[in-house]
């Protein structure tokens, strides 16, 4: 297999390159090698996946701090160190959760009962799961339109084997003898106030409640074990970047028989090398050359819903601004799409041979008084010789 290329070299930029010049070369990039426009050339195919492989790593922070510091095997899903949906990493871990859990819920510390201090909580209520983070990048289409994705997420589970008690197979969680079940200890402190009780966690059962006298191999008494799961998403159209979808009930599982958490992914669009999105709008820079705009033409511009016919009136100005109807993108959970905002750009060429410009020269001449310059107010008034801007 041959090696793959360094991302940087693929995008042409430096490592110290920012946010913005990493997306502005990769759209130079996009479109240069788009399919689109290079019909039928595997090459170009082969670069425009790379190009969209290399912005997908260094457009994501943690993943180009990653490859960075490990190459490509930093990126590779396989490595260690989990991913993005992570917070214990990667694979099925061996610890106690039941001693992180029993801590952080349990009440350690506890209030001053001497001062009217509220009820202590059920140690062995159910309690929700954390929820899970998680990123994935799309296409500009795919956002347009929607997509399913299928995603890598480490989550915690309930442990297959004791079945989340904690307790090895055939056996079962006692209630712990020193605090009969509660989690909460007493103990009382003489001070020049008087005698101060407060309550703390359990120290034989950790706030639990219950102890565990042979626990399980797997889970080590914790009942939930962390795990690499596959999870497929919905994501609807008209979706924008930065956006983060809920997917509930995909995060961690809970504690006590709780619900689960959820899953929060982070979308990410990649720029599109000749769209640009303006809320639900799409605009297209589309180039035609001098004679075009003058005479009119029938032309086929560039679509979300590919190629589609258009016909540019005669006399076009540089810049001018037309509008393809429901050709933009679709309303996030609503009905209808947003236009297709074509702008005229006019090639000038530089390189007439000498019968061109005769003929050129003729043609300016034959247009007499009519070929002043406008006054430069006037041309302020109409927004400039690109005429209307994007915003």
């Amino acid at each position: 297999m041959a090696e793959k290329r360094d991302y940087y070299e693929t995008l042409g930029v430096g490592k110290s390159a920012t946010e913005d010049e990493i997306k502005k070369a990769y759209r130079k990039k996009a479109k240069e090698f788009h399919p689109d426009l290079n019909p039928n050339d595997k090459s170009a195919e082969e670069k425009f996946k790379q190009a969209n492989e290399a912005y997908e790593v260094l457009s994501d922070a943690d993943k180009k701090s990653r490859y960075d510091q490990f190459g490509h095997k930093g990126v590779d899903p396989n490595f260690g160190g989990g991913g993005p949906g992570g917070g214990f990493g990667g694979g099925d871990m061996d610890f106690d959760l039941g001693d992180i859990f029993g801590n952080i819920f349990g009440g350690g510390g506890g209030g001053f009962s001497g001062f009217g201090g509220g009820r202590q909580a059920n140690p062995n209520a159910p309690r929700k799961g954390e929820d899970v983070q998680a990123r994935v990048t799309i296409s500009f289409e795919e956002a347009a339109k929607g997509c399913k994705r299928t995603i890598d997420v480490t989550k915690i589970e309930v442990c297959p084997e004791c079945q989340g008690s904690g307790a090895e197979k055939g056996t079962t969680p006692k209630t712990c003898p020193e605090c009969n079940g509660k989690g909460q200890v007493n103990a009382q402190q003489r001070t020049p106030f008087g005698v101060i009780s407060t309550s703390k966690a359990c120290p034989k059962c950790g706030g639990r409640g219950k102890v565990v006298e042979k626990p399980c191999q797997k889970c080590r008494g914790g009942g939930r074990v962390s795990k690499k799961s596959k999870i497929e998403v919905n994501i609807p159209a008209g979706i924008d970047d930065r956006q983060v979808l809920n997917v509930r009930g995909e995060g961690n599982f809970g504690i006590n028989g709780g619900p689960p958490g959820d899953l929060h992914v982070e979308i990410f669009v990649r720029p599109h090398p000749f769209f640009e999105r303006d809320g639900y709008n799409v605009w297209c820079d589309f180039t035609v050359n001098y004679a075009q705009v003058v005479l009119g033409a029938s032309l086929k511009v560039p679509t979300l819903d590919g190629k589609v016919k258009f016909e540019l009136p005669a006399g076009t100005k540089p810049g001018e601004v037309f509008s393809l109807k429901s050709r933009g993108i679709q309303i996030l959970n609503g009905r209808g799409r947003g236009d297709q905002l074509i702008r005229i750009m006019v090639d000038v060429p530089k390189d007439l041979n000498q019968n061109q410009k005769d003929l050129l020269k003729q043609f300016q001449a034959s247009l007499g008084s009519k070929s002043a310059a406008p006054d430069d107010d006037d041309d302020d008034k109409k927004g400039g010789i690109f005429g209307k801007k994007k915003k």
